[in-house]
């Protein structure tokens, strides 16, 4: 496509043809309200059902920064305030069991640590002072000792013995020596050597005392993640744990664990290959609920609800009648029923499991409230009350509450945002079914027209795909998305095969497969949307991020139908990505059949690199210099192999920035302008 091709007026003529365009534009969701839009997560409901305390995200304009503070509602929707401010990074709130005291992490002094607030008089204290930072704070069923995950550093490997500098002589850093598999993770970076353990610490101050010992993660590893339960008689702890035989390569594998918190006396409830985790142990601490699956190194496996006697004896699955995963098992208060979170067709629910395995849904419309991904999170108070994160397709995150009674309806408790989308038009969302060309399989998507829509004018389209590739889209609110169809466009985001929430099958039609025949159920989605008559078919571009971005550089070297194409943060070499991603144990095991020098030909049909001689699309390939899930060399690989080709390409390396781009909320507006200046620099003129 050539200069003389591209539209010489810009999209705001076009948009707002006949109107005010600086009074239609104000109306309009702009990159710039990154800034503006806040965001509910992670609800802790108090035991007695009678308060929600939140963490409550927000970005800053003046430093380029995201915080987040601890808030408290009334679950009636009442004396919504903060409990914390001020430009920190404050999480993890969670109630003591008698309701009186909050514990939370905040990196107010300096560094993260653990804290605890008097909710009567308002006094906070810190219970740790130094060292890495905290996280899964549980409390002890008798209030009196908190519980926690922390990293307990290694010295750094050194080969030899260094030389030292003179007195006041200022050197460059020494060199970085590793012997660990994954040395880098993406929004770590250098991955700290040492291991993750457990600790306790009296809930009225004093030296915390590790519990768990050895040169193993417990509860979660050195870059995150994890829990703890404690056993109703707070004997002991209960976590996964990752001891097997190497554990850095089999990546999956962990067991459930108990350890005294006496003396760290260890017993191993689980031993089977495959996942175990998210342990909860029954109110009257007979059974302990928690998932996972037995892994056959496929690429999606439906995570199951399992459980087991206290001792690991009586293992068995509760969630057999649900061809869905399911995860953050909750029990209720008479220990009857387990609650769990699950997706299904593009929807977060909350679930509730007797233990014969009968089953009902309490609760849907979960979300993070930033983006169709799925997200959210749910807590339950004795009394069966549900605290969630509410978000749909033009409702970001807010608190919602319901009864968890069969039938009963949500209350929203809170309302973020009102003030900044009342004076916001966003742009309609419809649900769309329809047939893949490959096989007449059913897929299931979404279209965001833009304000104003108008169905007898022909919109430019984009074509927005999901990364993971295992995960899904659904009804949420997606801020980026929501900017796009603002700036002019009809956006299409669909799930394809391989995504999850539609059961095991679907998910793993990918298997060792991927990207295929996912570009059927793409394309037959632009189809079906052109077919409605709004889209201008001389307007066709394409995107998507991480996996998104794999299929957008697969999709243009299938066809030719796309004005431009951007992709944010792809893979492109399957052989480079399995042997310098952070995720490269997974990609070895479970996407391909082994190491890429024993099945090349598998990596090669399935490489971007081998549909590169047919790409004619004019392509920008955006990506963090910090991205260590798909590194900055695998976009560097493209970009060089279109440049070669003579095919119109750019490449944008944003400093900084890991994984997704959204670290900085200046970063991720670019994402947002880049894609509309390159999108419209390829405009086709049209009569």
């Amino acid at each position: 496509m050539r200069p003389s091709l591209v539209r010489p007026i810009t999209f705001a003529l076009l948009l707002f043809a006949g109107v005010s365009s600086s009074r239609a534009q104000d109306r309009r969701l702009q990159p710039a309200d990154l800034f503006q839009l806040e965001y509910a997560a992670d609800p802790q409901i108090s035991p007695d059902g009678q308060w929600v305390a939140y963490v409550r995200q927000w970005s800053d304009n003046m430093t380029d920064r995201r915080y987040s503070n601890i808030w408290l509602v009334k679950a009636d929707g009442s004396l919504h305030r903060p409990l914390t401010s001020g430009k920190f990074e404050e999480t993890s709130a969670r109630w003591s069991p008698d309701g009186k005291r909050l514990a939370y992490v905040s990196n107010r002094s300096g560094s993260a640590q653990l804290y605890v607030r008097w909710m009567d008089t308002g006094e906070s204290y810190a219970l740790t002072n130094g060292g890495p930072a905290p996280s899964a704070p549980t409390w002890s069923p008798d209030g009196t000792q908190l519980a926690f995950l922390q990293l307990v550093p290694k010295p750094a490997l050194v080969i030899g013995k260094p030389i030292t500098p003179p007195a006041g002589a200022t050197w460059s850093p020494p060199p970085k020596y590793t012997d660990q598999l994954v040395f880098r993770f993406n929004g770590v970076g250098e991955v700290p050597p040492g291991f993750m353990h457990a600790f306790v610490v009296r809930a009225d101050g004093g030296a915390a005392r590790q519990v768990t010992s050895g040169d193993f993660h417990h509860g979660g590893t050195s870059f995150g993640g994890g829990s703890i339960d404690w056993t109703p008689d707070g004997a002991e702890l209960v976590l996964s744990a990752r001891r097997g035989d190497n554990p850095e390569f089999n990546s999956r594998e962990t067991d459930l664990w108990a350890f005294a918190v006496k003396d760290g006396k260890a017993r191993q409830l689980t031993d089977r290959f495959g996942p175990d985790q998210s342990p909860a142990v029954s109110p009257d601490g007979r059974l302990i609920a928690y998932t996972g699956y037995d892994d056959h190194h496929q690429g999606y496996q439906n995570t199951l609800l399992y459980v087991m006697n206290r001792d690991g004896s009586g293992k068995h699955v509760v969630s057999g009648t649900l061809d869905q995963s399911v995860a953050n098992p909750v029990w209720s208060a008479d220990g009857r029923g387990i609650y769990v979170q699950y997706d299904e067709r593009g929807n977060t629910k909350v679930g509730l499991f007797a233990l014969d395995g009968t089953f009902r849904t309490v609760v849907g419309n979960l979300g993070s409230g930033s983006s169709a991904y799925s997200g959210g999170s749910f807590s339950v108070a004795r009394d069966g009350t549900v605290a969630f994160t509410l978000s749909t397709p033009t409702v970001p995150s807010q608190v919602a509450v319901t009864t968890g009674a069969a039938g009963a309806t949500a209350r929203t408790l809170t309302s973020l945002n009102t003030d900044l989308l009342s004076g916001r038009s966003l742009g309609q969302v419809e649900e769309i079914s329809y047939n893949s060309s490959k096989d007449g399989r059913r897929i299931q998507g979404w279209i965001i027209k833009p304000p104003g829509f108008d169905p007898s004018r022909k919109y430019p389209f984009i074509l927005e795909i999901h990364g993971g590739p295992f995960m899904n889209y659904g009804d949420r609110f997606d801020e980026e998305k929501q900017i796009m169809a603002s700036s002019g466009f009809v956006v299409l985001y669909t799930n394809p095969r391989g995504s999850t929430s539609y059961g095991e099958t679907f998910g793993n039609l990918i298997h060792h497969a991927y990207p295929g025949d996912d570009f059927f159920d793409l394309n037959s989605g632009v189809d079906a949307v052109v077919a409605k008559g709004y889209v201008d078919d001389k307007n066709l571009f394409v995107t998507g991020g991480s996996g998104g971005g794999v299929l957008t550089a697969w999709m243009i070297g299938h066809t030719n139908r796309f004005r431009a194409a951007l992709a944010f943060y792809p893979v492109i070499n399957w052989e480079s990505f399995a042997l310098t991603a952070d995720m490269a144990p997974t990609a070895v095991n479970d996407w391909f059949a082994g190491f890429p020098w024993d099945n090349r030909e598998n990596y090669e049909q399935r490489s971007l690199l081998s549909v590169v001689k047919n790409v004619k699309t004019p392509t920008l390939i955006m990506t963090g210099e910090e991205d260590f899930r798909t590194p900055m060399s695998e976009s560097e690989q493209y970009y060089k192999a279109l440049k070669m080709r003579g095919v119109d390409a750019v490449l944008v390396r944003v400093p900084e920035e890991p994984h997704g781009i959204r670290r900085r909320p200046s970063h991720e507006a670019a994402k947002l302008t880049t894609l509309a200046g390159w999108f419209e620099k390829y405009r086709a003129v049209v009569p």
